[in-house]
């Protein structure tokens, strides 16, 4: 009997036993690390070892001993960034060595098949520029991208694969095409490496990237052995923060970029607040205060129920006022009129651009850049016209001469196409219809499919709105 238990001691202890520390993926050769802050390095050994780990970058030296399951985390401090490559010694008396390590600004990108679409696009969904896009992609040697794989869990996990890799044209076809862009534009402006972690499903909802403990709140989600068994792997909640969220809470980053909410347009009463909600919970995983979260929205696109993608569009836009440091970035334009049934439009470009101009504007403090396109301010009904007023428009509006977009009611609340003709000295767009004498409200792009080309100066796009808050018909 004492035989059989050393045994099963021995079996145990060694299964656990470690040759040399043990890194997660995301810990690999390549990565970028976030610039003046202290980083994490974590990772396994023998239980009661001492870490010791070494920055090519300095003399200073960090040491951690493993816990009783064998892990360690220690905090390095990072110097500017810089495209230097520096090399990191991770040690329990046998030696692991991270090379071509740069520092510089690391950013987390997340979402569905919008921000998961790579450069070299799909079947009936090819990408903006992408061949020329990947041809010059070795001229970027400074950034790096991790993509963690589609991964599903209902328990929260330790580790998530993904490995940096080189932007260069054998590498950058399957980098998100999204992710990509937001990156080539802080390189561009900020010239220090930029690391991008790209950790997306397509068609998952916004509950599969929020923790059981917030989503068992929802009172129309059932976590039931039958109703999970009943719906799509990539549908059911929780599965993606376990398995591609929480096992990387420890990489320290700048911010986050997020591209969701195409499959959940049949919930946009509760969108705004359950986006919230998995914010500041990402948010308190990561230890490092409000950071910045910036997000996408959702393209136009002909939804088989009414104005469902329009409604959830106005929950993303006020999601804005529960989610501090946040900020949404309109595609309302970045469509074609025959993609009216391609829920993934080919222009990414400029969305990864635009987003790369929220982060430069509000959280490196560029003055000269704007981040944002004309926004609803208020309107005044006068002489059967509604003139609207506009945040964000700066210098005046720009676009066609014809604006599209713009419908108005009366008092029987059915909308009609309004003529819109904009009063460049005062800055206002005044919408009209003939055949109303007595408007109450106006909308602009509020429909599932509707290209628009109001912009301000800087040809960023007027956010879709609406005045009313008539009943859902």
């Amino acid at each position: 009997m004492r035989r059989s238990l050393l045994l099963i001691f021995c079996i145990s202890f060694f299964a656990t036993s470690y040759a040399k520390p043990v890194l997660p993926e995301i810990m690999s050769n390549n990565m970028v690390l976030q610039q003046k802050t202290k980083v994490n390095i974590w990772g396994k050994a023998d239980v009661g070892k001492t870490i010791v780990v070494k920055p090519s970058w300095s003399t200073a030296i960090s040491k951690a001993t493993t816990d009783i399951n064998g892990n360690w985390i220690v905090s390095v401090a990072t110097p500017e960034a810089s495209f230097t490559p520096y090399s990191i010694s991770i040690s329990d008396g046998e030696e692991v060595v991270l090379n071509n390590v740069l520092i510089g600004e690391v950013w987390f990108a997340s979402g569905q098949s919008n921000m998961e679409r790579t450069l070299n696009g799909a079947t009936s969904n090819p990408m903006l520029g992408a061949n020329e896009t990947i041809a010059f992609s070795g001229r970027n040697k400074g950034i790096r991208i991790a993509t963690v794989p589609k991964t599903a869990s209902m328990e929260p996990q330790e580790t998530a694969k993904g490995m940096w890799k080189e932007s260069n044209p054998e590498n950058a076809p399957l980098f998100s095409a999204t992710a990509y862009h937001f990156a080539e534009t802080l390189y561009q402006s900020l010239n220090v490496p930029i690391g991008i972690i790209t950790s997306s499903w397509g068609g998952t909802k916004i509950e599969g990237w929020t923790s059981r403990k917030i989503v068992e709140t929802y009172p129309d989600i059932d976590f039931s052995e039958d109703a999970l068994k009943a719906i799509t792997e990539r549908n059911r909640p929780t599965l993606m923060y376990n398995a591609m969220i929480y096992p990387l809470k420890n990489y320290t980053i700048r911010g986050f970029v997020w591209y969701q909410g195409e499959s959940n347009v049949d919930a946009y009463d509760v969108y705004a607040k359950r986006m919230a909600n998995m914010v500041e919970l990402w948010r308190e995983d990561w230890k490092q205060g409000e950071l910045p979260f910036y997000y996408v929205e959702i393209a136009p696109y002909e939804y088989k129920d009414e104005n469902w993608g329009a409604y959830l569009r106005e929950a993303q836009y006020k999601a804005q006022s529960l989610i501090p440091n946040s900020g949404m970035i309109s595609t309302n334009d970045l469509v074609e009129k025959y993609e009216t049934k391609n829920i993934h439009p080919r222009n990414k470009k400029d969305v990864g651009k635009r987003l790369g101009f929220m982060a430069l504007s509000d959280t490196y403090g560029y003055k000269g850049i704007w981040a944002r396109g004309p926004e609803y301010k208020s309107m005044e009904v006068k002489d059967g016209n509604i003139i609207i007023s506009f945040d964000n428009i700066n210098d005046g509006f720009g676009g066609a001469e014809v604006i599209n977009g713009f419908e108005i009611a009366g008092s029987d609340e059915v909308f009609y196409p309004a003529k819109a003709e904009i009063d460049t000295a005062k800055k206002k767009v005044i919408v009209s219809n003939d055949n109303i004498a007595n408007p109450i409200a106006v909308r602009y792009c509020f429909k599932n499919f509707q290209i628009g080309n109001l912009y301000n100066t800087r040809e960023l796009p007027a956010v879709p709105f609406r005045t009313d808050n008539f009943e859902i018909k």
